[in-house]
């Protein structure tokens, strides 16, 4: 038995509308997990240990639903390009470098620890088409005690032939790697087909099959930019939510898609219907002019919504970058129509810290729940002498990496 007590000011969210607060609080740890909680410690647990953070303020790590781990070397290239140009002048050729082991191994490590770094230490990640780096992506989070799904990509059309994928292929090696992995507790298999335009048919339905077959989840992308919403319509002549949900792709397991700026009523009635989570990625979105979710009317109409930084696309793997730059945007949009109310600072730090669920049980300090916490020392970021609220408002807007001095994920310190 590992019991010890962690004593300081905590912030967490049960839900889109509310904070929660445990000011000068002990948690009682037992095994990782989250035992009792108390404000005077009971005699009977006099004798163990207090780690006391005093002033600091703790709040759950990060979750990040959508990035691309082989982008983390092109931040911030091609950011005057639109979505299909840049794919094709950076993001491809870049992919195709992991091929090489050693290429993979070095990027991979370096992407991993500036996860930990910003306290991302939940995230649904894009690998390549290459089964060999796609383990060493596996190995490596493993390493460093981050959960994670992990995914190959699959596409065998519409693309450079250097990263065109033979189907079949493409298929047994996905279902290599689901077997390999499923059992892994922390890092997880995830069926990843790019996106629609660079599937064949044969492909989507195979991935379906298998996602059925071993109960595994899926991520893709969906509706990001109008001439990829186009194409798709003649590539299938069917809505994009069809597209996935005809071949088993689209919530028959736990789905994510990301972006979903450009749905269709019907999209949105069959994202809701399927409990499909919509992932936002405003810093990737803006960044290739591809336009801005509608968040607040897809969570007008139910749907669990969650945040990306989307690497590389995105220039910054700080979800607190991508939590700011959700407010903004609701803003603009705001401005056009009052109806629609900006995203609020609760309903951000909900998305950023619970992961709509995709995680199960995690982002509060509650009994029965893991011990997963960042400690933020905000004392450079001016007074102290504030609310919680207003401290975590502060830091989510102007603190960054160095702000926060220990992470914790199930009772264990993460380090990097």
């Amino acid at each position: 038995m590992d019991k010890k007590i962690i004593k300081g000011n905590f912030i967490f969210s049960k839900n889109l509308n509310n904070l929660s607060f445990l000011e000068n609080t002990h948690l009682l740890i037992n095994d990782g997990k989250i035992l009792d909680i108390f404000k005077e410690v009971p005699t009977k647990y006099k004798n163990l240990n207090i780690l006391d953070f005093k002033n600091k303020i703790i709040i759950p790590p990060f979750v990040d639903l959508h990035l691309h781990a082989p982008q983390y070397a092109m931040r911030g290239l091609g950011m005057d390009k639109e979505l299909l140009d840049w794919l094709n002048t950076y993001t491809f050729k870049e992919e195709n470098k992991f091929k090489d082991i050693g290429y993979a191994k070095r990027i991979y490590n370096e992407f991993a620890k500036d996860l930990i770094k910003h306290g991302t230490l939940r995230a649904v990640i894009f690998a390549t088409i290459h089964k060999k780096s796609t383990e060493i992506l596996f190995e490596v989070l493993e390493k460093y005690g981050l959960e994670t799904y992990v995914g190959k990509v699959n596409m065998d059309r519409n693309c450079p032939e250097f990263l065109k994928e033979n189907t079949e292929k493409s298929l047994k090696e996905t279902e290599e790697l689901i077997l390999n992995y499923k059992n892994n507790k922390k890092s997880k298999p995830i069926i990843t087909p790019r996106f629609a335009p660079t599937s064949t048919q044969k492909l989507l339905k195979g991935l379906g099959e298998l996602a059925i077959k071993y109960n595994i989840p899926i991520q893709s992308h969906l509706s990001e930019n109008q001439k990829e919403v186009k194409w798709v319509k003649e590539l299938y002549n069917h809505n994009y939510s069809e597209v996935y949900n005809e071949n088993n792709l689209f919530g028959q397991t736990p789905t994510l898609m990301a972006h979903c700026i450009y749905l269709t009523k019907k999209g949105i009635e069959l994202m809701k219907n399927n409990r499909v989570i919509a992932v936002h990625c405003p810093q990737s979105n803006v960044n290739l002019a591809s336009g801005i979710m509608p968040v607040r009317t897809l969570l007008n109409e139910g749907l669990n919504i969650g945040l990306g930084s989307d690497i590389g696309a995105g220039h910054s793997i700080a979800i607190k970058r991508s939590m700011v730059m959700a407010i903004e945007l609701s803003k603009l949009i705001y401005k056009d129509n009052k109806n629609l109310k900006p995203l609020s600072t609760e309903e951000v730090f909900f998305m950023a810290t619970k992961g709509s669920d995709f995680f199960g049980k995690i982002g509060e300090f509650n009994v029965d729940f893991s011990f997963d916490a960042l400690i933020i020392d905000d004392s450079n970021l001016g007074t102290t002498e504030l609310t919680l609220k207003e401290r975590l408002q502060r830091f989510i807007y102007i603190g960054d990496d160095r702000n926060i001095i220990k992470r914790y994920l199930n009772g264990k310190e993460i380090n990097f």
